[in-house]
């Protein structure tokens, strides 16, 4: 099983760009994450965009979903940005027969304090394990993407109760 990894940008590819402590998006950060981490499962990564998600446009996830459409492989994890991945996941919830998972983080991978290593542990063991849908890994949770919100105050995602 192979696993194909597309990257969007969003705060878990950020680095610092000045002395101003501004961040821009930088290369993909999961190669080096899952190189560090020795794992032995087959993958191949892909870079789709380098943008913020409040960037992210539909024309964008356009893209992103005809990506995910057109691979071969049945098993894709998404890095992308938090403030916008429910929208993307949202536009990707036609696709069949694929097991779809989106992760981030609300630090970038190379601080060293970020949630970003965790989030893409989860989300690689979910790619894995779950059935064909699409998810959202953060948090230490998997989440439905109809069911779940962003809670900006305390910097996490949660599910929606019904």
């Amino acid at each position: 099983m192979k696993i194909k990894i597309f990257t969007t940008g969003g705060t878990i590819d950020k680095i610092y760009f000045d002395a101003k402590n501004d961040f821009h998006v930088g290369d993909p950060e999961i190669g080096t994450v899952l190189e560090e981490a020795i794992v032995s499962f087959d993958y191949e990564l892909e870079s789709i965009l380098k943008k913020d998600s409040l960037d992210i446009n539909d024309s964008d996830r356009a893209a992103i979903v005809e990506k995910v459409k057109n691979e071969k492989s049945s098993r894709i994890l998404i890095t992308h940005g938090t403030d916008s991945m429910i929208k993307t996941a949202k536009a990707l919830l036609d696709i069949k027969n694929k097991t779809i998972v989106l992760t981030g983080s609300m630090q970038p991978a190379r601080l060293r304090i970020s949630d970003a290593i965790y989030n893409i542990g989860s989300a690689t063991t979910a790619v894995q394990l779950l059935d064909a849908g699409v998810y959202i890994a953060m948090n230490g949770q998997i989440f439905d993407p109809l069911f779940c919100k962003k809670n900006v105050a305390k910097n996490r995602f949660e599910k929606i109760l019904i």
